[in-house]
This record gives C-alpha cells, structure tokens and sequence, in this order.
C-alpha cells in the first residue's frame, strides 16, 4: 500500500512538474531589426564608415603612386642600366608587397575596431530583451530573424516593448 502511495505521489510530482513546463511563456522578436533601429548602432555603423573611408583612400593614394613610379620606371627603362632597371622591378615589388601587408594591416584594424564598436551595442540589446522579457513574465523569447531557425512566430513579439524600452 505505501509503495502505491509512493507511485501516486511521484507521478502526480512529475504531472505537476510537466504541467508548469507546458505553461512557460514564450515570445519572439527579430534581433537584427532590433539591433539596426538602435541610435548606437547607427552611429557605431557611421564611425566604421569613416574609418574604412580612411584606410581606403590612404590605400588608394599609394596604389596611384605605385602606378606613377611604374610609369617613370617604363618611360625612362631604355635609358638605364639593366642593373638600374632589376633595382627599379625591385623597387617596385616591394612597394606593392608593403601596400599588401598595409591592406591586411587596415583589415585588421578594421575588424578590431567592428568588435570594439559593435559588442556593447549587442550586449545593449541582449539586456533590453532580456529585460522587456521578465518584466511581461516570458520564460523564453526566441530569435524571429530570418534564417534563425524559428519557422512560425505567431507568438507575442517583443519588438515595440522592446523599442519602446530602448527610447526610455
């Protein structure tokens, strides 16, 4: 008789348990929507612009160099050496292996400063839906973003509540 009793208590226990797991509240909302209408990323995405311009132009500038001397160089080749003209090919390629490593030095750069810009403003909107979320009750909140593997989002989008925190 106890172990029945026993039985009964650990499923009703484990009813109880599925019970409140199927009650869990759960919203969407598209992250990446979200992340562009944020002011901070906006102007994280402006100060990216203006540092790529920068290293753009500046990588410009020294392929348009490069190009004069090598005009020069062809111009002026019959009236040299051949010594003269290996030393000029030699001149030449390493300006252009130095306008490489700049190229991969500006990607780099670039690449560090995208992180350093864009990981607060990610950390930002994390903290706004998480917030949103647990102050309407929500257990969980999936990403509706397109490709983000959620098929059907009928649920409550957090989007507005969300935003309307973010202006807040």
């Amino acid at each position: 008789m106890k172990s029945i009793h026993k039985f009964l208590l650990v499923i009703a226990f484990i009813c109880g348990t599925v019970s409140v797991n199927a009650q869990s509240k759960i919203a969407h909302i598209d992250t990446q929507t979200f992340i562009e209408a944020m002011p901070s990323y906006q102007e994280a995405i402006k100060q990216l612009k203006q540092v790529e311009d920068t290293y753009r132009a500046e990588i410009d500038e020294l392929y348009k160099e490069a190009q004069k001397k090598n005009e020069r160089f062809e111009a002026e080749a019959p009236t040299k050496t051949d010594e003269e003209n290996e030393a000029r090919r030699n001149e030449l390629a390493q300006m252009q292996n130095s306008i490489m490593e700049y190229n991969q030095t500006a990607s780099r750069d670039i690449q560090k400063k995208k992180q350093e810009l864009i990981t607060p403003v990610l950390e930002k909107a994390r903290n706004i839906i998480q917030e949103v979320a647990r102050g309407k009750g929500f257990d969980y909140v999936l990403d509706s973003t397109v490709g983000s593997g959620v098929l059907l989002a009928d649920g409550y989008d957090l989007m507005e509540d969300a935003k309307a925190a973010l202006n807040k």
